[in-house]
């Protein structure tokens, strides 16, 4: 009798567990958001409902299989996003996504005007506050690169709106009659795009990650089964793309160009599948291997 009790009593507390909560959809607009908001809608409509204003709000909000859902207004998202934990990770029932919908996640900031000297003739330079692995913006793309060598002493021939990094500092040529604060000149402030930490089934959709002073994603340590798909990284400081760490990332329809090491990085212990990708070798090497498996 007492065996057919305890039966009963896991039964109906099965019957009675709260089922796993549906995947919910996390709203992100840096244009008419607003952290205090919900997030739980596109649009605000009061009460506290609408979309929150970072993409780092949205990720500290969301649970498992949950999708972070970004605006494209038109204004880059400049900030860092770091996925970590089972939190940010998918569910038996599907992927935690960060879907971009052709958004940009920017990681330079603005030159100060004032902080450029001229160095020689048409040619300025900027010392950034941290000058490895650096990048240059004109008017938010990719500023056309000259490749110094290291060991030189002065910096190679420059033409109007090209640039090169030399001794910790960055050298831009102005066209005549102009001065560098006539240009939307950036730098790379922020250090990483996307960070993913200890999770599994993930994905990253539709997003133009730019700008940062190391990797565009960085699957940095046991990102299991990451899907990133129609992403751009362009113009990293060391990498588009970095996976290492006994990780494993699915890269479908990517492109990585005029990143500063490598358009995509293998490292140690982590495998990367490429499909559909077109990783250009204009500034860089279009995949470097550094013990990983491809």
């Amino acid at each position: 009798m007492r065996s057919v009790v305890l039966v009963l009593l896991v039964v109906f507390g099965l019957a009675s567990a709260p089922m796993p909560a549906g995947a919910r959809d996390i709203f992100v607009s840096n244009t008419a958001g607003d952290d205090k908001f919900t997030g739980s809608s596109p649009q605000s409509f009061g009460g506290g409902n609408g979309p929150v204003r970072t993409i780092g709000k949205a990720v500290r909000v969301a649970g498992a299989g949950d999708r972070v859902v970004l605006e494209n207004s038109g204004q880059p998202y400049r900030e860092s996003v770091a996925l970590q934990g089972s939190h940010n990770s998918g569910t038996s029932l599907g992927r935690f996504t960060l879907a971009g919908n052709g958004a940009t996640l920017d990681g330079t900031a603005p030159v100060p005007p004032r902080a450029w000297e001229n160095y020689r003739e048409a040619v300025f330079r900027f010392r950034p506050p941290r000058s490895e692995n650096q990048q240059l913006f004109l008017d938010d793309r990719p500023a056309a690169r000259v490749i110094a060598n290291p060991f030189a002493g002065s910096p190679p021939k420059l033409e109007p709106r090209q640039w090169c990094q030399l001794g910790g500092y960055l050298y831009f040529c102005v066209e005549p009659t102009k001065l560098p604060e006539d240009y939307r000149l950036s730098y790379s402030a922020l250090d990483t795009g996307v960070t993913l930490l200890s999770v599994n089934k993930v994905a990253v959709n539709d997003l133009t990650i730019q700008g940062f002073r190391l990797d565009g994603i960085n699957a940095a340590n046991a990102a299991h089964d990451v899907a990133v798909s129609r992403v751009v990284c362009r113009g990293n400081g060391r990498s588009g793309i970095a996976v290492g760490g006994v990780s494993l990332a699915d890269l479908d329809s990517t492109s990585a160009g005029d990143n500063g090491m490598a358009q995509v990085l293998a490292l140690p212990m982590s495998e990367i599948h490429l499909e559909n990708c077109k990783l250009l070798s204009n500034t860089a090497p279009a995949l470097l291997d550094r013990g990983g498996k491809v």
